[in-house]
């Protein structure tokens, strides 16, 4: 159960050398491992090994073994408590005690709830039911396996995740905006952090464009972040031209001109593309957020009904629009997903003075694709070619 402590690691951004951190999702998972451990055999920890999910950079760590910031038995089980240390990544959450209790049983199920400073789900469109604890599908999933790991066969666990201070953390948040109240959410796909300074970041990107060019390519496939390259890998897209852009599609195209690159896919989920379909090119949700304005007004130039328009214009995120969408109609919703891609690849060539063609595949939550635009099939069997 004890190992000794894995050292988080570095990543080198743009000739810096930045500490990686762990996410909530991680901390929660932890906590909730030494919490059942300690339930089942009476004892208390001070350190704990997690198991996390990989689908990161290939130098990530796969698990580690994190201090307890505390741990204690209770009448009903026992509680643990790791720190949440966001490395040098600017995190607002870097300090908080993210705490698990765990309540054996005999049932042979691990079930899941939030408790105080987590924040609660209260609208649709995220990947959480309405009424569920805004913790997401894979620090769930984390969470049961590194507690079915501790526990023997046909043992049980409740565990309530909860974070003192989290609902006035939340505040500070996007949170609010996206229906989630009274608290943080538990995140993290792939269970670290990687710091990113935005100077030093960029820096990055740009090495990564110019050894791209250094190597002869011309073409290329801009990703969004972590969501993007997972839905290129489930279709089996080869990673050598892959660049992840964060939100700098602008920067990185202005790059990718000045490089001589003359083919380019923008590969994004709809919350993403469709700011680049209305020429926004920082898609950080502070720099613009139209994202329901923009939906709204392609619905209504597909010829949508009236009455959908002001429930498009009022969802909080682009995955209820997309429901309303396909609700109202396949047509309807294919109307408005050509649109994006479309406009996204013709304002992003736009954007290059036209000295690139560039292409455009969006998807959807489940990495489901919706829509390609007209020439991205060409673009990605050419995508290969050393040009």
């Amino acid at each position: 159960m004890i190992t000794p402590p894995v050292d988080v690691g570095y990543i080198d951004v743009g000739g810096k050398r930045l500490r990686r951190g762990y996410t909530t999702g991680t901390c929660a998972a932890a906590a909730a491992a030494a919490a059942a451990y300690m339930a089942l055999h009476a004892c208390t920890l001070e350190q704990v090994l997690v198991q996390l999910p990989g689908g990161g950079r290939a130098d990530e760590p796969r698990e580690l073994t994190l201090p307890l910031a505390a741990a204690r038995l209770t009448a009903q089980g026992a509680q643990a408590a790791v720190e949440k240390d966001g490395g040098d990544d600017p995190d607002i959450t870097t300090g908080l005690q993210i705490w698990a209790e765990a309540r054996l049983n005999d049932s042979g199920e691990i079930t899941l709830q939030g408790g105080a400073g987590v924040g609660r789900v209260t609208l649709p469109g995220l990947k959480i039911p309405v009424g569920e604890a805004a913790i997401n599908p894979t620090p769930r999933a984390m969470i049961a396996a590194n507690v079915r790991a501790v526990l023997p066969a046909g043992r049980g666990a409740e565990i309530v995740i909860s974070i003192p201070g989290g609902e006035e953390v939340a505040r500070r948040t996007f949170n609010p905006r996206l229906g989630i109240e009274g608290g943080l959410s538990i995140l993290g796909s792939t269970g670290i952090v990687n710091p990113m300074s935005e100077d030093a970041l960029k820096e990055s990107l740009r090495l990564e464009l110019r050894v791209l060019a250094a190597k002869g390519f011309r073409q290329a496939i801009f990703a969004f972040g972590n969501y993007g390259l997972q839905f290129l890998r489930e279709r089996r897209i080869d990673e050598a031209q892959v660049i992840k852009i964060s939100n700098y599609l602008g920067f990185m195209l202005d790059e990718a001109r000045q490089l001589g690159f003359r083919r380019l896919i923008v590969s994004g989920h709809i919350g993403k593309l469709v700011k680049v379909s209305a020429g926004i090119f920082n898609t950080h949700s502070r720099n613009a957020d139209a994202r329901l304005e923009i939906i709204t007004a392609y619905a209504a130039l597909a010829g949508a009904q009236p009455e959908l328009l002001p429930l498009l214009y009022q969802c909080r995120t682009t995955s209820a629009a997309v429901e309303l969408l396909e609700g109202a109609g396949a047509d309807l919703a294919a109307a408005v997903y050509r649109r994006i891609v479309e406009n996204a690849a013709r304002r992003a060539g736009l954007y290059t003075y036209g000295e690139i063609e560039v292409a455009a595949i969006l998807f959807g939550e489940q990495n489901r694709l919706l829509a390609t635009s007209a020439r991205a099939a060409e673009f990605l069997k050419e995508l290969k070619t050393n040009d």
